[in-house]
């Protein structure tokens, strides 16, 4: 397989944006476990945005590398290293569900929070003249769409994704065994809706608000 210049260049691009995004989510899971009073992300020294403290060999660098490398360009399997946290410590003042699915839904927040960010930034360098072509297609694709992405496929209602905490804080107490089932075979679902591909139905919204908030901020620059 020959490999060109610009394809090394779009997958270190790639690699960085994902970087950058595994960082921001995880570090959103340990700082919202901390405020709810669990210590253990912090005492395991996940409670910074360094991707030191965030990336997995394997799944942030290996596959994400690879795969950018490979005919069809961005992986869809790579991943970052879990934040461990202890629902027992949280605050008393909520259920350990309700907390559990506070600190997964804080892994999605951040990434719609670096969204926004590139946003804000695209439109400032837009309008004052100093974005250029690879700066523009380097915020939308790489990390605009990137952490989009990776809001909506988290938020999949599938253990061991963050939306399996959710799912279970929402049903009642007489349905719990369909999370805890989920939990147990989860890893076998994902795979069988990733192969069968019905996971990229549930990716569908993901890729029409990335087309829909892209138009939007080139329009503004434009305008």
């Amino acid at each position: 397989m020959d490999i060109s210049p610009d394809q090394v260049q779009r997958a270190l691009l790639a690699l960085a944006a994902f970087v950058v995004s595994v960082s921001v989510h995880e570090f959103g899971h340990a700082f919202v476990a901390d405020r709810l009073g669990d210590r253990l992300p912090r005492t395991q020294g996940r409670l910074t945005l360094s991707p030191l403290a965030h990336i997995d060999l394997i799944g942030t660098i290996v596959m994400p590398l690879v795969g950018a490398l490979l005919p069809g360009g961005y992986p869809l399997i790579a991943w970052g290293k879990p934040v461990q946290t202890n629902p027992r410590n949280y605050t008393a003042r909520l259920s350990r569900r309700v907390g559990h699915m506070l600190v997964s839904l804080a892994g999605p927040a951040m990434n719609l929070l670096l969204a926004i960010a590139v946003s804000i930034v695209f439109v400032v360098l837009g309008r004052s003249g100093h974005l250029s072509p690879t700066v523009a297609a380097v915020l939308l694709r790489y990390v605009l769409a990137l952490n989009l992405v990776l809001m909506f496929f988290n938020l999949i209602p599938l253990p061991p994704l963050d939306g399996g905490a959710v799912l279970a804080a929402i049903l009642p107490e007489s349905l719990q065994f369909i999370p805890r089932a989920l939990e147990r075979y989860g890893m076998i679902l994902f795979f069988i809706l990733f192969l069968s591909g019905v996971l990229a139905v549930f990716m569908r919204p993901a890729y029409a608000l990335i087309g829909i908030w892209s138009d939007a901020l080139r329009r503004s620059v434009a305008a």
